[in-house]
């Protein structure tokens, strides 16, 4: 349902140990599916909350030589400076924006509903008043520590900067960590304590 084209599988799904009255959309990075994350989710995840995986469409991607795999909008470069698929970033928002809405069609408020992502997945500038975690290792030699450090000020200047975190881990390459899913489990069940 997310992507550039109607044709990507129903998103991985972590359901609510009870009744879900949460949810977490999380996007995965280039190349990757939602499946890894969900598990990695139903490792940490808190009883009442819905954690939700959707999965890039498969796409030409202009930075790996135009190789197929699923993307949520193409890559051009990795310079600060490259173009950017701007169509393709609306479609993908639009898409996540669908997913919101059906989980508050289904009961959930959409100030239950918390956003993230790996690399290429984050989506940004909702509201000024929204809290951010942004996690980096320091060792990533795909997108390296200097462009997190500068998205974070660009968030900064987005949003209240008191409300983003921005945790880097040492050794850590362009991967996750057990650290850094225990920060963001402990990150999602402050935002989104138990209502009942």
């Amino acid at each position: 349902m997310c992507g550039n084209n109607m044709s990507a599988p129903l998103p991985a799904i972590v359901p609510a140990a009870r009744k879900a009255t949460a949810a977490v959309i999380f996007l995965h990075g280039l190349g990757d599916t939602g499946h890894g994350w969900a598990e990695a989710f139903a490792g940490i995840r808190s009883s009442h909350i819905k954690y939700i995986c959707p999965h890039a469409p498969v796409m030409p991607v202009t930075l790996n030589m135009n190789m197929a795999m699923p993307s949520w909008f193409d890559i051009i470069g990795l310079s600060p400076d490259s173009q950017e698929d701007e169509p393709g970033i609306k479609q993908a928002a639009e898409n996540v924006k669908a997913l919101i809405e059906q989980e508050v069609k289904n009961g959930i408020p959409s100030n239950r509903i918390i956003l993230g992502g790996f690399s290429q997945g984050p989506i940004s500038g909702v509201n000024r008043d929204i809290s951010i975690l942004q996690c980096h290792g320091d060792c990533d030699p795909l997108v390296p520590l200097m462009f997190g450090s500068l998205t974070v000020e660009k968030l900064k200047t987005l949003v209240n900067p008191a409300n983003v975190t921005f945790k880097t881990y040492e050794g850590m390459m362009h991967s996750s960590s057990q650290q850094e899913m225990m920060d963001i489990k402990q990150f999602i069940d402050k935002l989104l304590p138990p209502v009942d």
